[in-house]
């Protein structure tokens, strides 16, 4: 984990930020974790072309390895924000997304909330984008 001073959350586990901007930041009893997209932190290539489930994995693992830079968990996060480039990518995402829900969120607590919208990306690679807001315990 690495959280700075003024609350800056990095890990090499995840894509370095492109621009100037934090991977997250952790700010009274909050965690938000920036836009992550499919990209390998090994590799720096986006991974998977035309394949939204697998880039939606990648995307939540990327998320993931941010929240616990930041001292959070996937079943702290209190709200994902999932952008897609195409409404046909909606049933593939959704089912990517059940299935990494299904195996980080503990049997029994609540689930986030999800907002879900259709937009262009910055990378025409780019199929998906997620970031999410989470309450570590303290």
């Amino acid at each position: 984990m690495s959280t700075t001073a003024d609350g800056a959350v990095s890990t090499p586990d995840a894509p370095a930020p492109a621009h100037t901007f934090s991977q997250g930041v952790r700010r009274g009893g909050l965690l938000q974790v920036s836009g992550q997209g499919p990209m390998d932190p090994a590799t720096k290539q986006y991974i998977a072309p035309g394949d939204v489930h697998a880039q939606t994995l990648r995307t939540l693992e990327n998320v993931r390895a941010i929240l616990e830079a930041g001292g959070a968990s996937v079943g702290d996060v209190l709200m994902f924000r999932v952008y897609l480039t195409e409404r046909e990518h909606f049933t593939a995402m959704n089912d990517a997304y059940g299935e990494f829900v299904s195996r980080h969120v503990p049997e029994g607590a609540a689930l986030p909330a999800r907002t879900t919208v259709f937009v262009g990306l910055p990378h025409a690679e780019m199929l998906v984008e997620i970031d999410a807001l989470a309450a570590p315990a303290a």
